[in-house]
């Protein structure tokens, strides 16, 4: 029989006692700790994740958002108020936890400053934020090509929240994206994002007939946004 407490699982035990056969099985209770604890929506969102893991973090060392971006909301509500979470781990209103923003998570870095600043303005003590250096990062490029092609579809067009997801993805998955880790290379963030927006520029001009991006501007722009989340950045 098993029998889980918080974050602890009591497995009960049958074993033969071997001093006194005829006396049959002793009960034993063994500990064991449940160490990680994944929560995993199937339903295409709305299924109360964020509630779950606010309250599951009471028991919790750590919290990590592993995908996803700023596109949905987790609200929360507690003795601070009613928050809707959309980039931060739903563990920020726990002051012993460690919040994590992994490496799958769509990194709008100006959204997540905002929300952290809004949250600490509320009367919520400064949470302790974390952020994966291999996190990608979301451009503004990203966010016009998605409000773009929604536009250039018309009444086709997927009905897209327009926060750059689909734009944010492609580029990840065609190894063209920018990590937290190379904003900090001048070098390789110049080297990326030059070859970047080669390939935006040729797709503003042809299909959306937009103006160009000023890779100057946008370099610039990237960096600062760096050194905003320097101190939260780990390995």
């Amino acid at each position: 029989q098993r029998e889980e407490k918080g974050s602890i699982m009591l497995s009960l035990r049958c074993e033969s006692d071997k001093a006194n056969p005829l006396r049959g099985c002793e009960s034993r209770f063994l500990e064991v700790t449940i160490m990680v604890k994944a929560i995993v929506g199937a339903n295409w969102g709305d299924e109360g994740k964020g509630k779950i893991t606010d309250v599951l973090a009471e028991r919790s060392d750590v919290v990590v958002r592993f995908q996803g971006g700023a596109n949905a909301g987790h609200t929360i509500i507690n003795n601070y108020g009613k928050f809707a979470l959309h980039l931060l781990p739903s563990g920020v209103f726990h002051q012993n936890i460690a919040n994590i923003i992994g490496p799958g998570v769509a990194l709008d870095i100006e959204k997540l400053l905002a929300e952290y600043d809004s949250v600490v303005q509320r009367g919520v003590p400064k949470p302790k934020l974390y952020i994966s250096d291999r996190a990608q990062v979301m451009m503004p490029y990203h966010v016009d090509f998605d409000r773009f092609e929604e536009e250039r579809l018309g009444k086709a067009g997927f009905g897209s929240t327009k926060s750059g997801i689909a734009p944010f993805y492609g580029d990840k998955y065609l190894k063209i994206g920018i990590q937290v880790c190379q904003i900090y290379d001048e070098e390789i963030l110049r080297q990326r994002l030059s070859s970047a927006v080669e390939q935006k520029n040729v797709t503003l001009a042809n299909l959306y007939h937009k103006p160009p991006i000023d890779l100057e501007a946008l370099i610039a722009h990237v960096r600062d946004l760096g050194e905003r989340i320097r101190p939260m950045v780990i390995d």
